[in-house]
């Protein structure tokens, strides 16, 4: 193939293939009789390589440097440049999920900066299940109140919630280990605290609403996921009590 056809092959100016060439990086295997450069497969396959390598970023004189390395054959490239697009492609999906997580945020209007996002939640951040909570409720008023407080909440307040949150769970996980019963007084006191939490960092949420979130506490694997990671048993001693404590309150 002559030097135009190659351009359009690969994607590339003739005038980067002739600088190729001035610095030995890739120089044809033949010439015509009137001096044109000629291609073989076997330099398409290196001009492969060199853009290969110089989309990840190498620079030229160190493309040159792996080419010409004779212990390392066609093979051994093909490994190395795989691991090196796996490793950017997990770097740029972390990318776009960091972005997303932004864009999901700034759309429900939570005014934290990402340093105080990840502070306050970890690997979990509130709009992690958003458009599942709103196919499920979107049409409640729990949900338009919930967007509303939501929206105005400052870092304090999200930190005031969170703690108001990690106590009323951290007494649940003692009185659990401490063999109080789920159905006992104790355990429906804990679990109306755990409710009118609810109600007043979120959304209005009578008894028998709160026995269906309950429910889900055994049901959804991912609350179970929460409760058990702080005490074994902890997910159906909770669903116990919220729904005893409704039951309590004639729900």
């Amino acid at each position: 193939m002559n030097v135009g056809e190659v351009a359009a092959l690969a994607g590339v100016t003739v005038r980067t293939l002739h600088h190729y060439d001035r610095i030995g990086l890739l120089s044809p295997s033949g010439r015509t009789a009137a001096g044109y450069r000629r291609y073989s497969a076997a330099d398409l396959d290196r001009l492969h390589q060199v853009l290969l390598y110089r989309e990840l970023g190498f620079p030229l004189e160190e493309v040159a440097t792996l080419l010409d390395d004779p212990s390392a054959d066609p093979a051994a490239h093909l490994r190395r440049q795989h691991r090196l697009l796996r490793d950017r492609l997990e770097r740029t999906q972390a990318m776009v999920a960091a972005v997303e997580k932004e864009m999901e945020a700034m759309a429900m209007g939570i005014s934290l900066t990402p340093e105080e996002r990840f502070e306050l939640f970890g690997d979990w951040l509130p709009e992690e299940y958003e458009q599942e909570a709103e196919e499920r409720w979107g049409d409640t008023e729990a949900w338009s109140q919930s967007q509303a407080r939501t929206r105005a909440y400052t870092k304090e307040d999200w930190v005031r919630i969170k703690a108001e949150g990690e106590d009323v769970e951290a007494r649940m996980a003692a009185a659990l280990q401490a063999g109080v019963a789920p159905d006992s007084p104790q355990a429906m006191d804990l679990a109306e605290e755990a409710r009118q939490q609810i109600s007043r960092n979120f959304y209005d949420c009578p008894p028998e609403m709160h026995a269906g979130l309950g429910r889900m506490y055994v049901e959804d694997e991912r609350f179970t996921a929460h409760y058990e990671r702080r005490t074994p048993g902890l997910a159906g001693w909770v669903s116990t009590a919220v729904q005893a404590n409704a039951a309590r309150q004639g729900a």
